[in-house]
């Protein structure tokens, strides 16, 4: 049992630590680590471990660990995918429009609501717009402040 939990604790460390695409990928990085596993075996792991894969919004899909063990990097996702995706915001009063690259939309939106910015009281995605509704007596310049300090890839 001893080997299972290291192994265990092995597979949480790869995934957070690297964008792995494939169990095979996965596999090759624990035979690197000199850990004998099986594809079966590590099927059986990554549903133990509640291991998910998640799109990137550009070119494909990556492993990941639940929210609650990983929230710092599943922010660091949701960030990414905000930066990847936003083309333009422009707001008129507390409603804001959001432009975003091609088929970005829902995962911008997506973002949006599990970043929990207290400014936002909710989103509607399209293919590539998102209406934004601001909490009354926001800003603009309050959500972009916040922008800035959590999502600085975004250059407000």
């Amino acid at each position: 049992m001893k080997e299972r939990s290291q192994r265990l604790r092995k597979i949480r460390e790869l995934i957070r630590e690297n964008r792995i695409e494939s169990q095979e990928a996965l596999l090759e990085r624990l035979h690197d680590e000199n850990y004998k596993v099986t594809q079966a075996t590590l099927s059986r792991d990554l549903k133990f471990l509640k291991v998910g894969k998640i799109s990137d919004g550009w070119s494909g899909y990556y492993y990941a660990l639940p929210e609650d063990e990983n929230s710092n990097e599943s922010e660091k996702g949701l960030v990414q995918d905000m930066h990847r995706g936003v083309v333009s915001m422009e707001f008129s009063g507390n409603l804001g429009v959001i432009k975003t690259r091609q088929g970005h939309a829902d995962s911008v939106a997506f973002a949006l609501d599990k970043l929990n910015l207290p400014e936002v009281l909710g989103s509607v995605a399209g293919d590539d717009t998102i209406f934004v509704v601001l909490r009354e007596g926001v800003t603009k310049e309050d959500l972009l402040q916040t922008f800035r300090e959590r999502i600085p890839e975004i250059g407000t």
